[in-house]
């Protein structure tokens, strides 16, 4: 009897000890949000899968984007965490279509999120327009969808494209600081090169020089900037930019090799108020 009453004893003290667990577990669920700080940009689908595309706005438009992925199982309801995605954004003009640069995409470790970047080069219009196509793979089957994309003009110039001295595209992007201050803020820029239509590749080793001046307040500059420089190759460019009031600056850019070789961009004198590439902000 006694031994009934142990066994009685012991399978309520593991049922209760199961509940208590699974109600941390819920509550770990329900606390923590993986699109917390982001919106959703869209959704697309095929016969199996729901793709969802996030940014932190919600929106896209020329520039530099951080990109989220989500992918949903029709069948089960759940999210796919265990999926190999590549990209291809393609902008289809009129008489050719193009890439742009962009990244890997990469799965977040502890949620349901898939991310990259893509730098968006050009403006949609009335005849041309953006699309992305996404293939995947889950467990060796694989999968495809395609979607247009709405990517408008940027309110200011956030990213510019050119022909170097020696002959390159070179594609650079303004990415941070999203929500300058009058202060010596972090700068963040990315430097690609074109290597063919669809295929952009990071330039490693080169520097980003830059000369913020405000037009509008006798194209005065500002002290302590410190010119865009990678730290790992393969990696985005760092520096500092120094805003001394609000207002609008022009970001006068010159890009040199790494030989110090100016290939493109102009230093800023009496006789050249403004370089032929720059970034533009107003806060």
């Amino acid at each position: 009897m006694k031994s009934i009453f142990k066994m009685i004893l012991a399978t309520l003290f593991l049922a209760i000890t199961l509940v208590s667990c699974r109600n941390s577990e819920d509550n770990i669920t329900e606390t923590t949000n993986e699109l917390q700080d982001l919106k959703l940009i869209k959704e697309t689908s095929n016969d199996k899968h729901i793709i969802e595309l996030y940014s932190a706005s919600g929106q896209l438009s020329q520039g530099y984007h951080d990109v989220f992925i989500r992918i949903k199982n029709k069948a089960t309801g759940l999210y796919e965490n265990n999926a190999e995605i590549q990209w291809q954004p393609v902008m289809h003009m009129t008489s050719m279509s193009h890439s742009c640069p962009k990244s890997a995409v990469t799965k977040i470790a502890g949620n349901n999120l898939y991310t990259g970047y893509i730098v968006f080069t050009m403006v949609q219009n009335a005849s041309e327009y953006w699309d992305i196509k996404i293939d995947y793979t889950i467990n060796g089957n694989n999968y495809t969808t395609t979607t247009v994309l709405d990517v408008p003009a940027s309110p200011k110039r956030v990213v510019t494209s050119f022909k170097g001295s020696d002959n390159v595209k070179y594609i650079l992007a303004y990415i941070h600081p999203k929500n300058p201050k009058v202060a010596t803020n972090d700068l963040t820029v990315g430097v690609w090169k074109m290597e063919d239509m669809m295929n952009f590749s990071v330039v490693d080793g080169y520097t980003v020089k830059i000369d913020p001046r405000m037009p509008s307040m006798g194209n005065h500059s500002s002290p302590n900037n410190i010119h865009a420089t990678q730290k790992n190759a393969g990696g985005l460019y760092y520096g500092k930019l120094s805003l001394t009031m609000t207002g609008y600056w022009k970001i006068n850019l010159q890009l040199a090799n790494t030989s110090g070789n100016i290939l493109k961009g102009e230093e800023i004198s009496d006789s050249t108020p403004a370089s032929s590439i720059f970034f533009e902000l107003e806060f």
